[in-house]
């Protein structure tokens, strides 16, 4: 199987393919344009199993890692290499972000179907799968950092694809810049892990890549930094880079405002791979993160770098689920819900390892990509409305995508041992236990779990359960240019189920989310096994022992609490109309007010961040205009000045008029001359001119 290591650069090669023939090609090709870049997934898919394939029976001898790379540009006398690498994170990373674009391709067909820029469309998604698996595969930093940018390109173009929308324009400008601050951490990262270790290869054949034992510790004997340790400041500033990509507080700002790109964009970004592409970085790095660590009582290590990792990814937990609860827009409180879960993500990866943060990225991606997908079907069906208080009872005229997302919801509350987001969210819940730092992350944790059930059921409550609250006046927003489809246009406004095209893809997707759960129990140590290259054990007795089965019954009883307390406020106490209070807000006006408001975050930034940005521009363009730009015209009519004194001083002092009167020469030199034309009639007319003078001038003499 060496030859699928050869020939990986393929899988992010033929969507990178497929959207340039997409690119070159007119509009009219909607087939081809969605027969390339879907068929580049499904044989990138392919190639991806093969991958996976090559990892697997290797428990006994180790972890199973193959690279390959090439010289490409040389500086002075160092090249750079670039190359890619093939393991256990970077094959189960392929499987899942093939075949989750892939349905996430097939149901843009349907739901892009009448939008006038279908090509284009097609064009961003293949170019962004391209990139994503770019950075999957990627055996050296700087070949990681170029597709993280592709991804980061594309997620401004496909945002911001509604261009005619102002918000639309204004979100993909907000999430460029955003994620370009947690950039500028990576690239001082990268810059600073070349200086120290002179490769930006992860590994290679000699195992001297910069994550490779020799060079860990020599970092490690460097002397430190600003009061760290060299290797601590490295990946805290490459972490920077996985804050902003991956939506953790305080740059999660642009994530929820990404809602407003297609649903599928939504879907793509949030589910499997955009936002998880940081989550993906802090695993990748992991021996950089976990460099001279101490271990706790499960083994798990501690360092200042995961340390910063767990708290930061359990107060975006909490701080997300807690927005999530107020929010009215169906795509908002699934953005909302991604932050909290990739916080989860960070938080596993701080206090369990790659294994418990990369195990919840996997079912998340499932799970996650069916709600996004589900809710565009919901859009689509209720004619481009968003607003859960004008939807309802959308279970009679949508069963198809009421059961499928009912199944999402499930796994992404945690349901006890049936959905796949329970086993993944009870082993980050089961490793912050037993960390040695604080007890507080795993609060943290379990009251995100509570709010996490409480509003995935009050968003099912008002989407699905009741009677339909929507207006025939207040049906169409313009969120799209399929908004005028056939269907939204017919004669009866009432919500309808969406084509097969799109209920196929949240179908499989359901599938998954369900069998993850029923093979939760074995899957999970085998998972475990898998990324770390031990030998895979089921232990069936491990469930029963104390710590385990009380934190199961813990969890349980958390997720069935939320519930339980969702249903009693929004299931049995039905909206009547649209414009009906919250109960929420009802009981308590003001904190509904600040969670519905998202703590004022956006309004704090603009009035420091933004209006401070604007401030200082404004004060270095007065400064380059009036101080900057009046030096230098004092210093421009100075030179002027000195240069006419120059002039003046050399003439009359230096030369004594000697200049001015060879001048005076040239120029009486210069009338003279033109008496010597050359031409007989000029001296003609001059002798004749001259005679005449001289006669009269003899007459006039003779006469005196």
């Amino acid at each position: 199987m060496i030859w699928i290591v050869k020939n990986l650069w393929l899988i992010p090669a033929l969507p990178l393919f497929a959207a340039g023939i997409i690119a070159v090609n007119k509009q009219p090709k909607r087939k081809l344009a969605a027969s390339l870049a879907i068929g580049s997934m499904a044989i990138g898919f392919l190639l991806s199993l093969c991958a996976f394939a090559a990892t697997l029976g290797h428990g006994e001898h180790g972890m199973f890692r193959e690279v390959f790379g090439f010289n490409w540009i040389q500086f002075g006398g160092q090249w750079m290499d670039i190359g890619w690498v093939l393991d256990p994170l970077t094959a189960i990373m392929l499987v899942m972000v093939t075949f989750v674009g892939m349905l996430i391709f097939i149901f843009s067909v349907g739901y892009m179907a009448h939008d006038e820029n279908f090509m284009r469309f097609f064009c961003f998604l293949a170019l962004f799968a391209s990139g994503m698996l770019g950075v999957v595969i990627a055996n050296n930093l700087f070949l990681f950092f170029v597709s993280w940018e592709i991804v980061g390109l594309t997620s401004y173009l496909l945002i911001g694809f509604w261009y005619h929308k102002p918000s639309a324009a204004a979100a993909a400008k907000k999430a460029f810049i955003t994620t370009r601050i947690g950039d500028l951490g990576l690239l001082l990262g990268m810059v600073w892990l070349y200086a120290q270790t002179g490769t930006l290869n992860f590994y290679t054949p000699e195992h001297t890549g910069c994550l490779e034992a020799v060079k860990i510790n020599a970092m490690l004997a460097a002397p430190p930094a600003a009061g760290f340790a060299v290797v601590t400041a490295i990946g805290l500033l490459i972490f920077l880079g996985a804050v902003g990509k991956s939506g953790q507080v305080p740059l999660h700002v642009w994530l929820p405002d990404a809602m407003e790109g297609p649903t599928p964009v939504s879907a793509l970004i949030h589910a499997a791979t955009m936002v998880a592409a940081g989550v993906f970085l802090v695993a990748r790095v992991y021996p950089l993160m976990s460099a001279g660590a101490t271990l706790t009582a499960q083994g798990a290590p501690v360092t200042t770098a995961l340390t910063v990792v767990t708290w930061v990814g359990a107060i975006t937990a909490i701080f997300a689920a807690s927005i999530a609860v107020a929010q009215n827009d169906i795509k908002r409180i699934l953005a909302y819900s991604t932050v909290s879960q990739l916080g989860y993500m960070m938080m596993g990866l701080g206090v369990g390892g790659v294994a418990v943060g990369m195990f919840h990225l996997i079912t998340h991606a499932f799970f996650k990509a069916l709600l996004f997908l589900g809710s565009g079907s919901v859009i689509h069906g209720c004619h481009e409305e968003q607003d859960v208080r004008k939807m309802g009872g959308l279970n009679k005229f949508m069963p198809i995508t009421f059961w499928v997302y009912f199944a999402g919801m499930l796994a992404l509350a945690g349901f006890p041992l049936l959905f796949s987001g329970f086993w993944s969210k009870d082993e980050i819940l089961h490793a912050a236990h037993g960390w040695s730092v604080s007890q507080v992350p795993f609060y943290l944790g379990c009251a995100g779990a509570l709010m996490t059930a409480f509003y995935m059921t009050r968003q099912m409550a008002l989407v699905f359960s009741g009677k339909y609250r929507g207006q025939p006046e207040e049906s169409h927003h313009g969120h799209s240019a399929h908004a005028h489809s056939p269907e939204s246009s017919a004669q009866s406004h009432d919500p309808h189920e969406s084509p097969a095209v799109m209920t196929v893809p949240l179908i499989i997707l359901a599938g998954f989310a369900i069998l993850l759960g029923f093979v939760g129990t074995p899957a999970w140590p085998w998972f475990d096994g898998y990324l770390t290259g031990e030998e895979f054990k089921f232990d069936p007795s491990k469930l029963t022992e104390p710590g385990t089965l009380g934190l199961m019954l813990a969890s349980g009883a958390i997720v069935f609490t939320g519930l339980g307390l969702g249903w009693f406020l929004y299931g049995k106490r039905q909206r009547k109309t649209a414009a009906e209070k919250d109960v929420l807000e009802a009981a308590q006006p003001f904190i509904y007010k600040l969670l519905a408001n998202k703590y004022y975050i956006d309004e704090f930034y603009e009035a420091t961040v933004i209006r401070g940005n604007a401030f200082a521009a404004g004060l270095c363009d007065f400064a380059d205009r009036r101080i900057f730009g009046g030096a230098v015209l004092l210093v421009k009519y100075i030179t002027l000045g000195l240069a006419w004194l120059y002039r003046l001083t050399d003439e009359y002092f230096v030369n004594l008029g000697f200049d001015t009167g060879c001048e005076a020469l040239r120029e009486g030199g210069g009338g003279l001359s033109r008496l010597h034309t050359g031409r007989v009639q000029t001296y003609l007319r001059v002798i004749g001119v001259a005679l005449v003078a001289l006669i009269i001038f003899l007459i006039w003499g003779r006469k005196a």
